[in-house]
């Protein structure tokens, strides 16, 4: 019998709150029953195992990233829209460091295939053509701009720039006018 007021989407939404509180690596059915006092296997009528919830969790940080991101790219092009998407997805990751990890789960490819991570991909090729970049060349910016916001965004949530200055926010602005400039003068083959 399922307990009373649990459902998958309160099961996913408590587990991406918990991902924020201890870390994704750390929830684990064992933990989220303890959240909602109950036994491990009252989950299991909401999630198959382990390995679904931390894919539905990812499945709904991808969701509300790109959300966010979409509404936040309105009517914007070029330096503005880079600009904007990367505080999107900074924004996002200080507010929720667990579900930002979980955003980044590698998903197999049918589950990729359906998520929202399509539409992180769409909403960069559509800053990118704000510079004119396409095919091949799109690709691989799409690629740089992901790896530079990803990295970025760890290093910073790690500590990594606290020892030493510029402040981190100065070079993160610093870091996408130079993307920016690359991004308009990209190099053809």
């Amino acid at each position: 019998m399922v307990r009373a007021g649990l459902t998958t989407e309160r099961v996913v939404l408590t587990g991406a709150e918990l991902a924020d509180e201890i870390g994704f690596d750390r929830v684990t059915p064992s933990e989220l029953a303890r959240r909602f006092d109950v036994k491990v296997a009252s989950l299991y009528s909401h999630v198959k195992n382990a390995h679904d919830l931390r894919t539905r969790i990812a499945l709904l940080a991808l969701d509300e990233l790109a959300d966010r991101a979409g509404a936040a790219l309105a009517g914007r092009a070029g330096r503005e829209a880079l600009v904007t998407f990367a505080g999107v997805y900074r924004d996002y990751a200080r507010e929720h460091p667990g579900r930002f990890a979980a955003a980044n789960l590698r998903l197999d490819a049918e589950t990729a295939a359906a998520s929202a991570g399509v539409r992180h991909a769409q909403l960069m090729r559509a800053i990118l053509r704000g510079y004119d970049l396409t095919g091949p060349d799109q690709t691989h910016a799409v690629r740089l701009l992901g790896s530079f916001f990803r990295g970025f965004v760890a290093l910073e949530a790690d500590g990594g720039f606290d020892h030493s200055p510029p402040a981190s926010a100065d070079s993160w602005i610093r870091l996408l006018d130079v993307l920016d400039s690359l991004l308009r003068d990209w190099p053809r083959p």
